[in-house]
């Protein structure tokens, strides 16, 4: 299931638009000493430490969100720039990863924005998550296709999308009449496997470093054991007030 961006003049992508423009810019060694929350509100690029670079990364994947711009184009932009700085340009499997990736948090973050307005909240409180469907969809995000929980469910704060690079699962919201017609049942409880050798339950997460709904999450750092020197730096590019986030 291929994702489209850009060009849409309805509420979701304008929301994903405004996701990517509040993203942060930060290196990669910056960016480690975040934790899982944080990291959701910003961006970086292994391989690359000038913040100029990283900046034009963004603001090639804001455009393509804003303008309609493909996963080609963006990567035939973002080499032209490179090597007019004396990088090497990137090749065509880092440059879709990073582009799906980005793009598809961007548009959950947008469609999230949509589903959680309090009249949509009343009118369609149930969400189901909903994976590609094919060949392709790794066994980790299987375990939660067609699972249907109420909006206000906490195990959206672990398993809202994407869930890993390059995911292309998503959630889509119904009302109580749909989730009843098509006989669905509202779960409580998150996926779970059981060790039949000692009896615990496993719970199951999403890939490493996406246990998180970045499109909910604001941008507090952990500041715990970080120097004086990068907490300053953080304060300076403090996210402006009601900005929107990735």
């Amino acid at each position: 299931m291929d994702v489209l961006y850009g060009l849409a003049k309805d509420f979701v992508f304008r929301e994903a638009v405004a996701f990517l423009k509040g993203k942060r810019a930060l290196t990669s060694e910056e960016y480690r000493l975040l934790d899982d929350e944080s990291r959701a509100k910003a961006f970086t690029v292994s391989g690359y430490t000038s913040l100029g670079v990283l900046q034009e990364f963004l603001d090639c994947l804001t455009k393509a969100a804003e303008e309609g711009t493909t996963k080609e184009q963006f990567r035939e932009d973002m080499n032209r720039f490179l090597e007019e700085h004396g990088y090497e340009g990137i090749n065509p499997w880092k440059s879709d990863n990073i582009f799906r990736t980005n793009m598809q948090t961007a548009l959950n973050a947008g469609h999230y924005k949509s589903m959680t307005d309090e009249t949509t909240m009343k009118m369609r409180p149930y969400w189901r998550y909903r994976t590609a469907g094919d060949g392709h969809v790794r066994e980790s995000h299987a375990v939660m296709e067609g699972r249907v929980y109420r909006a206000d469910d906490p195990i959206w704060d672990v398993w809202y999308p994407p869930n890993g690079f390059r995911c292309r699962c998503m959630v889509v919201s119904l009302t109580k009449k749909q989730v009843e017609r098509m006989g669905l049942h509202v779960e409580t409880d998150a996926p779970f496997d059981i060790d039949y050798s000692t009896g615990e339950i496993l719970p199951k997460f999403p890939d490493k470093g996406f246990s998180n709904n970045p499109a909910k999450s604001v941008w507090k750092p952990d500041m715990t054991g970080i120097s004086p020197e990068l907490r300053k730096l953080f304060r300076e590019r403090k996210q402006p007030e009601g900005g929107e986030a990735d």
